[in-house]
């Protein structure tokens, strides 16, 4: 169950998928909050400049292993627009992390872009859990995918 401070997150993971998407990027943002609520560190999509990898998951992860213990990195709790994909969701267990809480889902997001005639992703867009078994996940949130929706229909209309 999300509860409402964790609300409160997914929102900031939905203005920076908005700020993500008025710097021309695709629509998605993270942030990542300690064991006691309180937001470490965020980030959004900059894959628009040509490296594909640079997803806000796999950022924030990169920066929990280089700025948290392990133990930290445990109890912590990754928010994010979107669920995790493939490479995220690895990086997301390679180096530790706690529980994800996701706006939308990605089944969600593979409905959506297929309504809009986007092309299909290089990467199969497999649940969280089928690549790292072992995290806890939540989601989606419907109130909030509602609005990631309208994000990713602007991003492509305007393609």
């Amino acid at each position: 169950m999300v509860e409402e401070a964790e609300l409160r997150h997914l929102r900031r993971c939905v203005e920076l998928a908005a700020e993500a998407l008025a710097d021309g990027d695709e629509p998605f943002g993270s942030v990542l909050a300690g064991a006691d609520g309180t937001a470490l560190a965020e980030d959004r999509n900059r894959v628009a400049g040509g490296d594909r990898t640079r997803h806000p998951e796999f950022a924030l992860a990169r920066w929990a292993a280089a700025n948290l213990t392990p133990e930290e990195r445990a109890a912590a709790t990754v928010y994010t627009s979107g669920e995790h994909c493939p490479m995220c969701a690895a990086a997301h267990a390679w180096v530790g992390l706690g529980r994800i809480v996701y706006a939308s889902s990605a089944g969600q997001l593979v409905s959506w872009l297929a309504e809009l005639g986007a092309p299909a992703a290089p990467v199969r867009p497999l649940p969280i859990q089928e690549v790292a078994p072992g995290v806890v996940v939540e989601g989606p949130v419907p109130e909030l995918a509602e609005q990631v929706r309208a994000l990713h229909r602007r991003f492509y209309s305007a393609r």
